[in-house]
C-alpha cells in the first residue's frame, strides 16, 4: 500500500472512534431508557432511533445536510455563533457515521441493559447508592459485554458508511474521502486494483470488529 492510502486507512480509522465517542453518551442514555422505562411515546422513541436502518443512507444525508449546512438551523447557529461550518467539512463525516451506527448500537446496548436483573439495581438503592452510583457501579458493569460488542458493531458499521457521508460531507480529498467514498470514487476512475486494496482493507477492519463483537456476545450468553 502507498502513503496515501495508508493515510486514507488513518483518517477513516479517527473518523469512525469519533462517531463512537460521539454515539457513545446519547446511546448509552438511549438503551437504558428504552430498557428501564415504560412510558407514553415510548414506540416513537424506539421507531426514531431505528428509522436510520431503513431508510436509504442518502435520505438520511439529506437530513443532516438540511439540518447542518450553512442555511440550516443547526449549522446557521454554529457558523453564527461560533464561526463552524460542518456540512463538507470532517464534521459532516463524523456526524455522518454517528448518524448511521447510532442504531445498531442503541439495540445492542438496550438488549444488555434489559439482561441484567433489576434486583441487583434495587439492592444497590437500598443501600443508599443513587441512580447515577447504580448505572456506573452496577448496571455499566454487568452489562459491559453487549455494551463493548454494540459498540464494535457500531465502529465496523461506521467505516462501512457511504450513502449519508457522500450527501452531507462530500468527497473532498485530504478532507472527508473515507474508505467507501475512496472505493467508489476509484472504480469510477477506472483504478481497480486501488479499489480491490481499499475494499481488502476494509473487509479486513470490518471482519475484526464483528468477530471479536460475536465473541464477547457469545461469551456474554
Amino acid at each position: 500500500m502507498s502513503d496515501a492510502e495508508w493515510q486514507l486507512v488513518g483518517f477513516s480509522l479517527r473518523m469512525a472512534l469519533a462517531s463512537l465517542l460521539l454515539v457513545l453518551p446519547s446511546g448509552l442514555a438511549l438503551a437504558w431508557w428504552l430498557a428501564r422505562k415504560n412510558r407514553r411515546g415510548k414506540a416513537l422513541v424506539e421507531t426514531l432511533v431505528t428509522l436510520p436502518l431503513v431508510l436509504p443512507p442518502v435520505v438520511t444525508g439529506l437530513v443532516l445536510l438540511e439540518l447542518f449546512g450553512r442555511r440550516g438551523p443547526a449549522g446557521g447557529w454554529l457558523h453564527r455563533a461560533f464561526g463552524l461550518d460542518v456540512a463538507f467539512t470532517w464534521r459532516a463525516v463524523v456526524l455522518a457515521l454517528a448518524a448511521m451506527s447510532l442504531p445498531l448500537f442503541v439495540r445492542a446496548a438496550r438488549t444488555a441493559f434489559e439482561e441484567v436483573d433489576v434486583k441487583f439495581e434495587q439492592l444497590a438503592r437500598t443501600l443508599g447508592a443513587g441512580e447515577w452510583r447504580v448505572f456506573f457501579t452496577v448496571t455499566l458493569p454487568l452489562a459491559r459485554r453487549g455494551v463493548l460488542a454494540g459498540a464494535l458493531l457500531a465502529f465496523a458499521r461506521a467505516l462501512g458508511e457511504f450513502g449519508a457521508t457522500i450527501m452531507v460531507a462530500g468527497n473532498i480529498p485530504g478532507r472527508t474521502t473515507t474508505l467507501p467514498v475512496a472505493i467508489y470514487a476509484a472504480v469510477q476512475n477506472g483504478e481497480d486494483a486501488h479499489a480491490w486494496t481499499l475494499a481488502g482493507v476494509s473487509a479486513v477492519i470490518a471482519f475484526a470488529a464483528v468477530f471479536v463483537g460475536e465473541n464477547l456476545q457469545r461469551r456474554r450468553k
